[in-house]
């Protein structure tokens, strides 16, 4: 790991889950938070890698918001990259969808 240009701290590269290898139970609790589903419609209105962690628009702190990111990565939701300090983020939907068929679609349909 290197520092970062802004003070020396570090930060580990994210760790992705292959979707094949989530259940339906992780699947469906990553989904079940309003925050998570909020970031996982954004990302499905934006193009791959062109949203970074800091431009979602929702009522967490900082800290909350890696715990939301690190939980869609665990269920096979999410990719994220490094570029330099900044974290792009890739909603990963036809992996998604091939491992649980319809389940983001009715996500992103369901707006309430």
């Amino acid at each position: 790991m290197t520092s970062t240009a802004t003070g020396g701290s570090h930060r580990a590269a994210p760790v992705h889950i292959d979707p094949r290898e989530v259940s339906l139970e992780s699947a469906l609790l990553a989904l079940a938070d309003p925050v998570r589903r909020t970031l996982v419609r954004e990302l499905a209105a934006s193009g791959p890698w062109e949203r970074t962690c800091g431009t979602f628009d929702v009522p967490v702190t900082k800290a909350t918001l890696s715990r939301h990111f690190a939980v869609l990565r665990e269920a096979g939701l999410l990719e994220q990259k490094d570029a330099g300090p900044r974290r792009l983020n890739r909603l990963r939907r036809e992996e998604f969808d091939a491992r649980f068929p319809g389940l983001l679609a009715l996500v992103l349909r369901d707006e309430g």
